[in-house]
């Protein structure tokens, strides 16, 4: 007997998921320079200051590229996972010992509630659908759990909005509306301004906590 393959009832969803799973091929490795490392400890630091991270604090690390942010939690105690989609950054990540998956951040496979902090650096902006993203940010945090998002600015020196595979470089506004949309509260924010080859450039960092 010859298995009948199961068709989606609804064949735009399935169309949107062939569209994600083509951008893929826009996918690049990270390794992480002295300036990026520099930045996320420093908002590393700044997080730990609002928020209190005691050992035990369940993370899910969002594009974790090659392990930058994982050093961090391992070295703090906090157990931690990885999701990514780049080939060589798994690897990477896995030669140093971290936890990671093969995972769309659209797509999160964790049962509800199984984090209390989601860190997502330099990740959301790579969504087709961050209001879609964001609802699952909030689905798998715990109740009073914290979302750590930061995001270039657009309309600096590095053109972040001219990135091949940046797909979401919205408005400093824009992006706290759409992060207060699913249920999340503003917590604090951060203009990060530093100085590239190009020029000026600017990142912001939301610190947001989920309600209820």
């Amino acid at each position: 007997m010859t298995a009948t393959p199961y068709v989606s009832a609804d064949p735009r969803a399935g169309r949107f998921e062939a569209f994600v799973d083509r951008l893929r091929d826009d996918v690049y490795p990270e390794p992480p320079s002295e300036q990026h490392t520099e930045l996320a400890r420093h908002m590393w630091g700044v997080l730990k200051q609002v928020v209190p991270m005691p050992p035990g604090t369940r993370v899910l690390d969002v594009g974790c590229g090659q392990g930058l942010a994982l050093e961090f939690f391992r070295d703090g105690g906090l157990p931690a996972i990885g999701i990514t989609i780049g080939d060589e950054d798994l690897a990477a990540c896995r030669a140093r010992g971290f936890e990671v998956r093969d995972m769309d951040q659209s797509y999160l496979d964790f049962p509800d509630e199984s984090f209390d902090l989601v860190w997502c650096r330099h990740a959301l902006e790579h969504s087709v659908a961050p209001y879609f993203t964001l609802a699952g940010f909030h689905r798998v945090l715990a109740r009073g759990g914290t979302l750590y998002v930061e995001v270039p600015a657009p309309d600096t020196a590095c053109k972040h909005e001219t990135n091949p595979n940046h797909y979401s470089v919205l408005g400093r506004s824009a992006w706290i509306s759409l992060m207060q949309r699913p249920g999340f509260d503003v917590v604090d924010t951060a203009v990060i301004d530093f100085a590239v080859p190009a020029g000026p450039d600017t990142y912001w960092g939301f610190i947001l906590r989920k309600r209820g």
